[in-house]
This record gives C-alpha cells, structure tokens and sequence, in this order.
C-alpha cells in the first residue's frame, strides 16, 4: 500500500509539497464554486493556496492521509487535488473521499476518476469500511460525482458553517 503513488487510467497522484503552492494559485482564479469550500474567500490567493498545501502536509503527518496532487499523465499537468481526509463530522470521526479541480479541467470526468481510484484505493487497503464525501447543498457537480462513485445521500448536516448532504457508501 502506497497512498503517496497511485494512478488510474489517466492520473497519476503524488504527495504535495511546498512548490505546487504556485501551481494551485491557478485553483481560485475563475473558480466560481470557492464558496463550496467553507474556506475565507476575502483571503488572497498566495494565502489560500499556501494554507490549503500546508495543510495537507499537516495531515500526512498526522493522519498518513490527505490531499494528493493530481497530476494529468498525458501532459503531465497538475490538475488539481484528490485524496482521503480524516474529519469529525458531528461527533463521530469519517475517512472522506475529496477533491478539487481547477476550473480548466471540470466537465471531463476527472472528478469522478479521482473519487473512483480513492474509493477502491481504501477499500482494497482496509483503510475504512465505509467512505462519505461532504458536498455543499448547491454543488450539483459534486452531488453527481458521488453519485457515479455509488453513494447516496445519508443526511444532511452543517459543516465549516455550511449547509452540507452527506454522501456514504450504505
């Protein structure tokens, strides 16, 4: 099992590091779903993107788990995000199957590529025996992704100040 080195038919997943920060700068221009995200959009992008990498430093090293970098075999672009989080979601502590794109790569099925190989990649691992994915009430692209994944809508909750549905595997 190596979570830091998996690929799918047209992906290949890395660890992140300090020098995508640039790169995913390209994350929030155009990206008029930021909203969905629970993040400080008053923030600038150097900023946002800073966190946002460094963060998921933190959870490789806390949890061994977080957001892989995306990275588009054919032309070797780092396309967005995808990874297992480990979050508290009202009390109980779930593995979430999540990722982000940039806005040049929606609508060509990533999403679903990535949430797909995520998905097998922790069943397969015995990482958990259940996944949710956490989507804000209006992203219908999301809700379509986790759709195709074989999850449906367990409930609905507030999460990062946001009203959210849960998706999970049942």
């Amino acid at each position: 099992m190596d979570y830091f080195s998996q690929h799918s038919e047209r992906l290949q997943f890395r660890a992140l590091s300090e020098n995508d920060i640039k790169s995913w700068l390209e994350f929030f221009h155009g990206n008029d779903r930021l909203a969905f995200l629970g993040i400080d959009v008053t923030k600038d992008y150097l900023t946002l993107a800073t966190e946002w990498i460094s963060k998921q430093l933190e959870r490789y090293q806390k949890d061994g788990f977080g957001h892989l970098a995306v990275i588009e075999k054919s032309s070797g672009d780092f396309i967005g995000m995808g990874g297992i989080l480990v979050r508290e979601l009202d009390g109980e502590k779930v593995f979430e199957i999540a990722y982000s794109l940039k806005p040049t790569y929606w609508n060509q099925g990533f999403g679903t590529e990535i949430a797909q190989k995520l998905k097998q990649f922790g069943l397969e691992n015995q990482i958990a025996t259940n996944f949710v994915s956490i989507i804000h009430k209006e992203n219908e692209a999301s809700m379509h992704v986790a759709r195709k994944n074989g999850m449906k809508i367990l409930r609905e909750t507030n999460f990062m100040g946001m009203e959210v549905f849960v998706f999970g595997l049942f």
